[in-house]
């Protein structure tokens, strides 16, 4: 059987895609705007990327910088752009928003998964701003399609997160914890040994697909490194 674990790597146009599946990546993240830390991106974006590549994409589900869903009326206009995702093709998902005092807020997920018709989606790193992560995963775990969380086990990314990371692999198929662990946000090759020995097998790396920063393209050789290292 083979150990290979997956690659996701963030793709905010069509060269990053094609360059991201060139160098090996296994599925892409599609954002816009990462000064706001990754928003949704055009649909005409989605249509470009899906028709350059076919490796899996998931699109994320965020309108505005931060963890809040905002007013009603933003909620209304993301699902109206979920539904036009989703008629445009897209088929997986990365959404995840927070309450004011950090506990899950579950009418937003649910209003944005109602869209989704069982579509697979990755709860991102507002879990890494909750008040409680175990109580977030109880909270949303029964939801249609979550299959996936993004997380570097702490705000202030894997090197502070990496205990948290590493206690949560070792409950992994009990209550709130069947989805798989997608580790992200400030990820470096030295943290692969104890994360695959703990039995993490899911990466997802965006500036380090981009040795010369965000403002160049994706790297094809910097995502061959990786998925070396991977292999």
């Amino acid at each position: 059987m083979s150990n290979r674990a997956l690659l996701e790597v963030i793709a905010l146009d069509v060269e990053d895609a094609v360059a991201a599946q060139a160098g090996g990546a296994d599925r892409l993240e599609l954002v816009t705007d990462m000064a706001a830390d990754g928003l949704t991106p055009p649909r005409e974006t989605f249509a470009a990327i899906r028709a350059a590549v076919d490796i899996p994409l998931r699109v994320m589900l965020r309108k505005a910088d931060g963890f809040s869903a905002g007013s009603a009326e933003d909620l209304e206009r993301l699902v109206a752009e979920a539904r036009a995702l989703r008629a445009e093709g897209a088929n997986e998902f990365v959404l995840g928003f927070l309450n004011p005092d950090g506990s899950p807020d579950t009418a937003a997920v649910e209003a944005l998964v109602a869209e989704l018709d069982g579509c697979g989606w990755t709860f991102h790193r507002a879990i890494d701003r909750a008040a409680d992560r175990d109580q977030l995963r109880k909270a949303v775990a029964d939801l249609a399609g979550l299959d996936t969380y993004l997380t570097a086990g702490a705000a202030g990314g894997v090197d502070e997160g990496l205990p948290v990371l590493l206690e949560e692999a070792a409950k992994a198929g009990t209550p709130g914890y069947e989805q798989r662990v997608l580790v992200g946000g400030g990820l470096t090759l030295a943290h692969l040994p104890v994360l695959r020995a703990a039995g993490i097998d899911a990466f997802h790396i965006g500036g380090a697909a981009r040795p010369s920063g965000w403002a160049h393209p994706v790297s094809a050789s910097a995502v061959t490194e990786w998925r070396t290292a991977l292999s």
